[in-house]
């Protein structure tokens, strides 16, 4: 057989059926968990905390936890019992809402007397001022003005 073949490097023609075992080694699976693969791989970010908050739809701004729905945004007076304001407004659905609404309202973001509007409710990380505090009192001090800046970078270089 080693006679036929053009090249005489091993390869895939080189198997264990030619010596009559299997391609495999049969050897016994390890049951359980899998280790990871690189121990000092890449680490899991920080969780960082997240604070769920009613925004109005236009401005993103924080409403109040008891904010009435039926009046209008306090910056930018937009109606806040409108269909952009609702947990079921969806703009791929039929009528643009999940719920089986009658008849289609036209302006979305103009108040209505919707009977299954609920407040659209968002979820966005919490940025405490106290962390920024802290990250500058650990280092040196924000320069307040530009000269500060200037005067910080050349203290950097001074011979």
């Amino acid at each position: 057989m080693d006679n036929d073949r053009k090249y005489k490097q091993r390869g895939y023609m080189d198997s264990d059926r030619d010596r009559g075992g299997s391609s495999r080694e049969e050897r016994p699976r390890n049951q359980g968990p899998r280790p990871p693969i690189d121990v000092t791989g890449p680490r899991l970010p920080r969780l960082v905390q997240s604070v769920m908050a009613y925004r109005c739809f236009n401005c993103s701004t924080a409403l109040p936890s008891d904010t009435d729905f039926k009046g209008s945004c306090p910056k930018c007076n937009m109606a806040l019992h409108c269909c952009k304001q609702c947990a079921h407004f969806e703009p791929s659905t039929r009528f643009q809402c999940l719920k089986p609404i009658p008849i289609r309202i036209a302006q979305k973001d103009q108040r209505n007397e919707c009977e299954l509007f609920e407040p659209r409710v968002t979820v966005a990380r919490d940025v405490a001022p106290s962390t920024s505090v802290g990250i500058a009192a650990n280092g040196p001090p924000a320069p307040r003005n530009a000269d500060d800046a200037r005067a910080a970078f050349d203290s950097l270089f001074k011979k």
